[in-house]
């Protein structure tokens, strides 16, 4: 058995979730951005940060040390502090996504059976990446969701517009035909 297939699907999922927190953020202006909506909730801003945290723990070196590094303060990654812009969060956004992206080319079939640990708790290798992928489509929703709220009607769909599921099915019918 082969990892590959497993690994290039997933990593297409991957970069779905990338693109879609992206695609989202690109529509909110700064002020959305870090807005906290109240008690116990997250901008935008702390959610990609806790993101990009994560990654950067669970990535590095993912096949050989635990994912939880030692040196990580994950309680700051909820906490907006000095130096924490809109660039800089963004920065720390895309190298935690070349942190996954690199760690990906690591993985090999010798892989297919081996144990990762997240906090000591025991994965195998395709366990721990949808674990991941897990945890980051739920904080993409997040994202999503803060940011058409803020942005209101004049928000961009990154899905199938309301109303429009007939028209889109039909055009991906007529695009399966051309290339069947």
């Amino acid at each position: 058995m082969t990892i590959q297939p497993f690994l290039s699907d997933t990593l297409v999922q991957y970069r779905r979730v990338k693109s879609l927190v992206e695609d989202a953020v690109t529509q909110v202006n700064d002020d959305a951005f870090f807005r906290d909506s109240g008690a116990d909730t997250n901008s935008i801003a702390i959610i990609i940060k806790h993101m990009a945290g994560n990654m950067r723990s669970r990535w590095t070196d993912f096949l050989t040390t635990d994912g939880e590094k030692p040196d990580r303060d994950r309680d700051s990654e909820f906490e907006l502090r000095p130096g924490d812009t809109r660039t800089a969060i963004m920065g720390a956004w895309d190298a935690g996504w070349e942190t996954v992206f690199a760690a990906f080319e690591t993985i090999t079939d010798d892989h297919l059976d081996a144990t990762v640990l997240i906090r000591g708790e025991a994965h195998t290798v395709p366990e721990a990446i949808l674990r991941q992928l897990r945890h980051y489509a739920y904080h993409a929703g997040q994202v999503v969701l803060l940011a058409k709220i803020a942005v209101g009607p004049s928000w961009e769909t990154l899905s199938i517009a309301r109303g429009q599921s007939e028209v889109f099915n039909e055009a991906m019918r007529r695009g399966s035909e051309r290339h069947g």
